[in-house]
């Protein structure tokens, strides 16, 4: 079976953070970084993007701000991830 990507496709994909960067990014919203405005919604975003490369903090985060989350908001979360891999990560086309 082969897989072939357009090259275009490739073009307009951005790079994937790391599993650090996102870690990072999910601390500054959890804490409210230098604005001091933190977004529960987005840190779990971020630490559930980083738990899926393997970021075992992460991970840990990530269940502690579900616990302090709504559904609705866990659900946004998740929603937010998804299209950030939509626009970060190829997909192979059919």
């Amino acid at each position: 079976m082969t897989i072939a990507m357009g090259v275009t496709s490739l073009d307009a994909v951005e790079p994937l953070l790391s599993d650090s960067e996102m870690y990072r990014l999910g601390l500054e919203a959890s804490t409210g970084g230098e604005t001091g405005e933190f977004d529960l919604i987005t840190a779990h975003k971020w630490f559930n993007l980083a738990a899926m490369q393997g970021n075992m903090e992460a991970r840990a985060y990530r269940a502690e701000l579900a616990n302090e989350m709504s559904s609705e908001e866990v659900a946004e979360a998740q929603r937010m991830a998804r299209e950030y891999l939509a626009v970060h990560r190829p997909r192979p086309q059919a």
